[in-house]
Parts: C-alpha cells; structure tokens; sequence
C-alpha cells in the first residue's frame, strides 16, 4: 500500500548514511537518541539508500524488511510501473546506525521472466530457514509465492481462501489485502495480515476496520495450509501494514495512515497469541464479540521519538516520520531488550524518503 510512517530510541545518536555501490552521498545527522516510550528508545537513522540505484535499478518502494543476520537484512520492493519485482540484501549496524545494498535477486515467473509492478505488488516478506528461498505476498490478487534467492525464480505458491480474493472474485477490497507476513522461529507457523477488512466484516461505531490475520502451518520450503484466522482491530483511522514473530504467545504490529497536509501517523503494538479464537467459521465479525479480538498494547508512536537532526520533504508532526511501510526483529541487545527496524517506502516520490531506523523495545 502506498502511504506514510514512525519510530523508537536507545542513548546516544550519530546516524552515519553510508554509501552504496552505486551514487549515495554519504553524510551525518546530528542529534542525540533518547525515549519514545517507557519501552521503546530510538538508536538513529540513515537516510543513505534514499534515491539510489543498485545495478542500474532504483533502491525504492521499499515495503519489506526481513533481518537474516547480525548484519544483514532483506527487504523487498512493492513495485512501481514496469520495474522489475526485486528483493535487495542489505548490510545493517546501529551503532552507528548505517545501511548499505549488498546485492539484488529480481523476482520472476516459473518461465523465468520478471513480475513487474504490473503484476506484482509486494508487501509481506519472509526470508525462509537456511535462507535459500524467500516468500513474498503480493497485494493485488493476493498471492503468497516462494522464490529460489539464487536465480529469482517462482518454484510454488501458498493456497489463498476464495473470500480473501480482491472483489468480485472475492470480499476483499484492492490494495487493501496481504499487506504482512511473519514466520515463527521454527518456520512451522506464517502469520498473513489484512491491511483492510472483508466486506462482510467492515468497519466498527469508532472507526476501527475488523481485520483478519491468517495463520499458516507447515514447514519451512514445504507446503502450508491455512491453519486458523484471528480478528484484529486496527486503531481508529489506522490500518495493519506489518506483523513480526516474537514467540508462540506474541506479536509485534504495526499501524499507520497518511493525512495530506498533516503527516504520517506511526504506532507499533505488541499483540497478544494467548487464548487467540479461531475465527474461520465466523461469516461476519461484525457479529462477533469483543474478546474475540487479538488483545494489543502500544508499544511506541513515533512521533514521540526524538527528531534526532531528521528533515522532512513534506509537511510531518515530527520530521523523523515518513511512509514507513517495513518492520523487522533483529537479535536482542544488552539489557535484554530486542533491535527493530523501519524502513520507509519513498514511493519514488520526490517528496518522500528512503528512510532506516534502529530501535531497542522492551518487549517482556
């Protein structure tokens, strides 16, 4: 989905943009970390990947962020015209807080041509155990598909329940389906989350969309099969653009929406698995009760973070916020607390960037 996002803290900031192996100019952003909830502190932020290009294509639309190592990552592009789908790997580090392109894998059918932005629009990502094969939703249809990392190449797909389809095929509304994907550290569970609700499941009195995440079994490189759905209410106004794994009784997610004029709005919760109700059999969660919902808790807003020395291109309630669009868990840090990361899609826009920050959640 193509809108806006925020951010967390830790002590002391010198967000250092590095260089890509194309045209990046390096440069500093000055300015000290510091608190953006009790649980949440804000480490720093580079905005060096913003309008670069990595072998002659552009490091943009980025919308999904896997970690898959102390210092490394993946993130995926959602795909803009007839650019070809692309994964970039990334080299990471927080202190400094600095990121750069590693390489680039594009993305293609089983007859070994690329998907392009006219057929494919990625949103979720998972780096697959032994990181040899990724799966990436796409929004539109929606699609799960698996790729081989070494040549790009579609080698299967996950089964989608027909009322997941966009309309008319199905209840759901375009750009508004798989706008999330998670995996459980054993790779036996993937999590799919809706970025808007089915039509028969709507939108509540306060204006929270009744939204469903699939849970998906089986194994890593296999088969999957839908397992359970689970209802979730996004904040009023807000709508579900990420989910991270962070063990069998908890999730991470991530909220947001665009206001011209205004800004992004940027919240990060941690959401309860324990005692989760299936909601396959439920036609309608307009009918449901109120304990069938996920039970969240907001882990940080970030607008609350320090600006830490950012600059907005468009107007913003703080200028750290831009369309952050991806969320990834890394290891835990000193202290016990766990490194996450944002990453925001510029949608090649000259008014938007290309953002990364480092946090440090207390997620006990």
């Amino acid at each position: 989905m193509r809108w806006q996002k925020p951010l967390a803290a830790a002590v002391v900031l010198t967000a250092l943009t590095t260089t890509l192996t194309a045209s990046a100019t390096p440069g500093k952003h000055p300015g000290g970390g510091g608190s953006c909830s009790p649980n949440a502190q804000f480490l720093g932020f580079s905005d060096a990947l913003d309008k670069t290009t990595f072998d002659g294509q552009p490091v943009a639309g980025l919308s999904a962020l896997n970690v898959t190592g102390a210092h490394s990552a993946t993130a995926l592009v959602d795909n803009v015209g007839t650019t070809p789908a692309r994964v970039f790997q990334l080299k990471t580090n927080s202190k400094p807080t600095a990121v750069s392109v590693d390489g680039m894998t594009i993305l293609r059918r089983p007859d070994g041509t690329p998907y392009t932005g006219l057929d494919f629009d990625g949103e979720g990502l998972v780096v697959e155990r032994g990181d040899r094969t990724i799966l990436a939703t796409s929004e539109r249809e929606p699609s799960i598909r698996r790729f081989r990392l070494s040549d790009g190449k579609e080698i299967a797909s996950l089964p989608v329940p027909s009322r997941f389809q966009v309309a008319p095929a199905g209840e759901a509304t375009s750009n508004a389906t798989f706008e999330s994907l998670a995996v459980s550290r054993d790779g036996l569970s993937l999590f799919a989350g809706m970025e808007g609700p089915l039509a028969s499941d709507g939108t509540d009195a306060d204006g929270r969309t009744r939204n469903r995440i699939l849970r998906y079994a089986g194994f890593p490189g296999h088969d999957y099969r839908v397992a359970a759905q689970y209802a979730y209410k996004p904040d009023p106004g807000l709508a579900l653009v990420e989910l991270a794994w962070v063990n069998r009784d908890e999730l991470v997610s991530m909220e947001r929406t665009f206001t011209p004029g205004v800004g992004n709005t940027i919240r990060v919760f941690t959401v309860s698995l324990r005692r989760a109700v299936d909601v396959s059999k439920q036609a309608s969660l307009a009918d449901a009760p109120e304990k069938v919902f996920l039970q969240k808790k907001l882990l940080f807003d970030l607008v609350n973070c320090p600006p830490s020395g950012a600059v907005a291109k468009q107007p913003q309630p703080n200028p750290l916020l831009d369309n952050v669009e991806a969320l990834a868990l890394g290891g835990f840090l000193p202290g016990g607390r766990r490194q996450l990361y944002l990453l925001s899609d510029d949608n090649n826009g000259a008014t938007q960037i290309t953002r990364f920050y480092s946090l440090a959640v207390d997620l006990h």
